[in-house]
């Protein structure tokens, strides 16, 4: 098995407890209203929404994908950092083992935030991820990191 880690940062204005608030502890319900064509709903199958907690995510019309199962690694509301893996699912394309994601969310001295993003993509033994394939998942991340962010400025 192999590992492609990605990372990446996100600049916003948005102050950094209300964005982790949105992003991380609303996401289940926010997410499915603001980007239904994204993500359907949530529902979870295993735990309380702390660690350990297993979600199925259903993908709305504007995905090629379905669902997948979503397992909460590490929650930690103090420091504003929340680590997740997609541990099944037609998302894994066939070549994935799993993706870990690990997000902290940075306060700025100028009350927005800068939200730290990294992608550990778990390939199957012999297979390779193409750049192209990673390029399309930190796209859909972007769009939807966006998305809450114009939410949030608008509410």
């Amino acid at each position: 098995m192999g590992a492609i880690t990605y990372d990446m940062e996100i600049p916003s204005s948005i102050p950094a407890a209300k964005m982790f608030k949105a992003l991380v502890l609303d996401a289940d319900t926010l997410i499915p209203k603001i980007m239904p064509q994204a993500i359907k709903n949530v529902e979870i199958l295993e735990g309380d929404g702390g660690v350990g907690t297993v979600k199925l995510i259903h993908f709305g019309e504007g995905s090629q994908y379905k669902s997948v199962k979503h397992r909460v690694d590490s929650l930690d509301t103090e420091n504003l950092t929340h680590s997740y893996s997609i541990i099944e699912g037609d998302a894994l394309m066939g070549v994935l083992d799993s993706i870990t994601y690990y997000v902290k969310i940075v306060p700025t001295e100028d009350g927005g935030c800068i939200c730290k993003n990294r992608s550990i993509y778990h390939t199957k033994e012999g297979v390779e991820l193409s750049e192209e394939k990673i390029k399309e998942g930190k796209e859909k991340a972007m769009v939807m990191f966006k998305a809450i962010e114009a939410y949030l400025q608008a509410n």
